[in-house]
């Protein structure tokens, strides 16, 4: 039994590819650029474009799993029918599709497929803080704009919801909400990657204006700009409060940010020439 796993190279994929090996499955990475994969000696590497659904039709040959994304390059996937019907050509049995709010051509395909498919709706990523990594280094600060509470999920409990979807029964027909076990704001997530650190970091608070100047000084269009205001200052109220989904799912407690944190700390700790 091989699982195919697109998004392998991603936040999310890695973890997926890396639990499955640990599970003792064999796995195929499908990505665009096998030589730059940088996964596992014992990952079969397959090249294929989930928007070229003709490149991805060898690398389904015998696999019985598959994990899919929505999202490939800078776009939602447009090509879910074609890819769904490969899928179920090859004798795919169960599909793992980690998606967000709004349905894809791959959830709407599945949907009207026979395949037996699980949707996985995580809200913020704890890696999102990676974000604050070189601010945090150079500047000992972070600016944040805005500070309402975030349930963020670590990338390894998203990753045990899809190796369970894709290793077990009783997960086909399931859209599993994805939450960490606690809500916390910026600052508190900042002061936890302080302690983790051993460092202290400032919370700088922006402005609307601010924020607005500069993300425009960093080149970003203005749609994109509006869209993180709007975030910033009135995010989605689902994602202010924990659910138990990945405790359930995986028989264990869902990994807190201090875990997290704990795990990433090198990422922002001060580099040596600034000390």
């Amino acid at each position: 039994m091989t699982i195919l796993v697109a998004g392998a190279t991603g936040t999310v994929g890695r973890q997926v590819v890396r639990q499955l090996l640990a599970g003792g499955h064999r796995v195929r990475a499908l990505t665009r650029n096998p030589e730059q994969a940088g996964l596992p000696a014992e990952v079969e590497l397959a090249r294929g474009d989930l928007s070229n659904p003709a490149s991805v039709e060898p690398a389904l040959e015998g696999v019985t799993g598959l994990h899919m994304i929505t999202v490939a390059g800078h776009g939602t996937v447009e090509t879910g029918h074609e890819l769904v019907a490969l899928a179920a050509r090859a004798g795919v049995q169960r599909v793992s599709v980690l998606g967000g709010w709004e349905e894809t051509s791959v959830e709407q395909a599945l949907s009207a497929s026979d395949l037996g498919w699980t949707w996985l709706r995580p809200v913020e990523f704890m890696a999102n803080a990676t974000e604050w990594a070189e601010e945090i280094r150079t500047e000992g600060l972070v600016r944040v704009f805005g500070n309402a509470p975030s349930a963020a999920v670590h990338e390894a409990d998203i990753a045990a919801v899809a190796v369970a979807a894709l290793t077990q029964d009783g997960h086909a027909g399931q859209s599993y909400l994805l939450t960490g076990p606690e809500a916390l704001t910026a600052a508190e997530r900042i002061a936890l990657l302080s302690a983790a650190t051993g460092h202290e970091i400032k919370v700088v608070q922006q402005t609307e204006e601010e924020l607005r100047a500069g993300m425009a000084a960093a080149g970003m269009d203005a749609d994109y700009i509006d869209f993180a205001v709007e975030l910033g200052a009135n995010p989605p109220d689902i994602g202010k409060h924990p659910v138990p989904t990945v405790g359930e799912v995986v028989g264990r407690p869902a990994l807190t940010f201090a875990q997290w944190a704990t795990e990433n700390a090198d990422l922002f700790r001060p580099d040596k020439g600034s000390q």
